[in-house]
């Protein structure tokens, strides 16, 4: 009995380091509510570097558009919800460009042609194409629900996460808030 208890004890720590359990992630200095993690200014992370490869060729580093409030959607064209999205985020990229605002997409998991169709007509932002998913890594983004989106503030700081499908009714204000921010 003493062996399995300690076999189980063994089990349930190293699930708790492999699962960062204990750990502070930049999402619990936040709040949370239906899928939307906003976190105010002075509890934001900063991004790491983040680069990659464009999906129309090319390459891309954020640090090009640091200024600016940068919206990164996380999409695959093989995901109906990322579908039904993406008329949402060209309308809200559209709407708050003059504003400083820029898009980015991250294609991952997806064949390079089918990425390419799918964008054709439906969003006129760049995408990095990121087969293997290490462009989430880059940004400390460690839920790999598809579709996701981060608003990053000005300073190159994760103002808010999205953890589901977005709508231009939902998205906008929040893109519209941080743009706003020390504008004023």
């Amino acid at each position: 009995m003493r062996r399995l208890t300690a076999v189980l004890a063994t089990a349930a720590v190293t699930a708790g380091v492999l699962g960062g359990c204990g750990g502070e992630t930049w999402t619990d200095k936040c709040t949370t509510a239906a899928g939307v993690v906003e976190c105010a200014p002075d509890q934001r992370t900063q991004v790491k570097p983040v680069s990659g490869e464009l999906l129309d060729g090319g390459a891309y580093n954020l640090s090009q558009d640091r200024g600016k409030v940068v919206v990164v959607n996380f999409w695959g064209s093989w995901c109906a919800p990322c579908r039904a999205e993406a008329d949402d985020l060209e309308n809200t990229f559209q709407a708050t460009k003059d504003k400083g605002v820029t898009f980015l997409g991250v294609n991952s998991r997806d064949d390079k042609d089918a990425a390419r169709e799918f964008e054709r007509g439906r969003v006129t932002y760049p995408s990095l194409y990121d087969f293997e998913g290490k462009v989430g890594l880059q940004f400390d983004v460690t839920n790999t629900a598809m579709p996701s989106t981060l608003i990053i503030d000005r300073q190159g700081r994760i103002a808010v996460a999205i953890r589901q499908a977005t709508t231009e009714t939902q998205l906008r204000p929040l893109v519209e808030k941080v743009a706003a921010e020390g504008t004023g």
